[in-house]
């Protein structure tokens, strides 16, 4: 519905336009060329569809001019997840836990994967500084939360901090990029997916599908915990994840490096059959309630949608990724 509306802007602001310089019939007479133009005969369609349909296209390795990529509506390329809620500290307690002020400072100090520091709230004046400044230099999420909150989660001895940490070691997104699976590549990015299940179920239909690696957010997202590992049913020990501070830096770094990105979206114009798959492919999966938020949607090449017949208008993300990367895994073998 987002995305709806934010079309329907952009679709007024561009008839306002037109109608300071042009007549009502002058107009009409634009947009039928367009949808002519256009390979799926809409407007917004990407003018080089039909050439990577037939397999003549590549991905260049920078943007230059006349590139027939899909362009960005916005220049920023900030991290879109940090102004959402980060996930509540509940949805982690599967996850290893560590407490007290001297094992969460060695366990920051010796590098272990740290999915998130949790502080009491007024007692970083008591000594706590060291231990907040080497969280945010990893790039590790760090919540205040009161008191009462942390007892309840760790019990009195915690001396006002505890530390969740990771039951695998994430991987590096160019550790990702660069591994070898025998196959074209294919890498699997979630914006905001935050239910355990569906990421471990993502991560299963990945290996599954042969993917090089799936890409999560630090904020807005699901860790690896227990939970994940436990949905997916072994894959962990084969398929690296890596979690990034910044999922559109991630997809301008996946694009640099020769893939296409396809995102899913209910009002897409394309099916998600309409495109070949058969070159380096980044799926982009969103959460099921937002969706793909606006910044990761413009740096997407493709925007398609799966077919949905009955009456729900939506599918559960980890059914979707896996629709996905078996029409993937079907114009490819």
């Amino acid at each position: 519905m987002n995305e709806r509306r934010r079309s329907g802007n952009r679709n007024e602001n561009r008839q306002m336009g037109l109608r300071a310089n042009r007549g009502e019939g002058e107009r009409r007479g634009n947009r039928a060329d367009a949808r002519r133009r256009s390979p799926e005969g809409g407007a917004g369609a990407p003018r080089h569809a039909d050439a990577w349909r037939r397999g003549d296209a590549s991905r260049p390795s920078a943007r230059r001019d006349g590139d027939t990529r899909r362009k960005p509506r916005s220049a920023d390329a900030r991290d879109v997840s940090s102004e959402e809620p980060i996930v509540a500290v509940d949805e982690q307690i599967q996850t290893q836990l560590i407490k007290g002020r001297h094992p969460v400072a060695t366990a920051l100090a010796e590098g272990r994967p740290i999915n998130k520091v949790v502080i009491a709230e007024g007692v970083v004046e008591g000594g706590y500084e060291h231990i907040v400044a080497r969280a945010k230099e990893q790039g590790i999420v760090v919540q205040f939360v009161p008191r009462s909150r942390l007892d309840a989660i760790a019990g009195q001895a915690h001396q006002g901090v505890i530390a969740y940490v990771a039951p695998y070691e994430y991987a590096e997104l160019e550790d990702i990029i660069a591994r070898d699976t025998g196959a074209t590549g294919l890498v699997v990015v979630l914006d905001g997916v935050t239910d355990p299940h569906n990421l471990g179920a993502i991560i299963r239909t990945a290996e599954a599908a042969g993917a090089q690696g799936v890409v999560i957010g630090k904020h807005r997202a699901a860790p690896l915990t227990e939970t994940v590992a436990k949905a997916a049913a072994g894959a962990l020990e084969y398929l690296p994840v890596a979690r990034v501070a910044n999922i559109v830096q991630a997809l301008e770094k996946l694009k640099d490096a020769g893939y296409w990105v396809v995102g899913t979206t209910v009002d897409a114009d394309h099916r998600m059959v309409d495109v070949d798959y058969r070159h380096k492919t980044v799926v982009v999966i969103g959460s099921e309630g937002a969706g793909l938020h606006r910044l990761v949607s413009d740096r997407c090449d493709f925007l398609v949608n799966i077919p949905i017949l009955g009456r729900v208008q939506s599918l559960n993300a980890s059914v979707a990724a896996g629709v996905m990367l078996y029409e993937v895994v079907r114009q490819r073998t």
